[in-house]
């Protein structure tokens, strides 16, 4: 039979669970942030929209074995005079969309700039 009322070391457990809890928000906050300044950076260098930009991202995260929030810090440091890793550098030049890619992969109708 389950106990109706918590005792101290419920609570304990608990309290303990809610702060991981809330750490790894706060680790996914703070990485989104940074993902989207990256995401920012790719739509302005290539110039892609935002979807293209992600999709570079996670291309360039899978294409170097490394964690998109890796990727998308060294990017951001990389503007912030920090070095760009060769690797990373390597897999976001692979990523990239060809010239022309629009929201939706296919190339821009003539006429319409890009």
């Amino acid at each position: 039979m389950v106990p109706l009322t918590a005792g101290p070391e419920d609570d304990e457990s608990e309290v303990g669970r809610l702060r991981a809890e809330n750490d790894q928000l706060r680790r996914a906050l703070g990485s989104r942030a940074v993902i989207d300044r990256a995401v920012g950076m790719v739509m302005a260098l290539t110039p892609c929209p935002g979807d293209v930009a992600w999709a570079v991202l996670v291309r360039a995260s899978q294409y170097g074995n490394v964690k998109l929030r890796d990727v998308a810090a060294a990017l951001v440091a990389s503007a912030e005079g920090g070095p760009l890793p060769a690797g990373v550098r390597q897999a976001l030049v692979r990523a990239s969309p060809p010239r022309g890619v629009r929201s939706g992969g296919g190339p821009r109708p003539p006429g319409t700039g890009g």
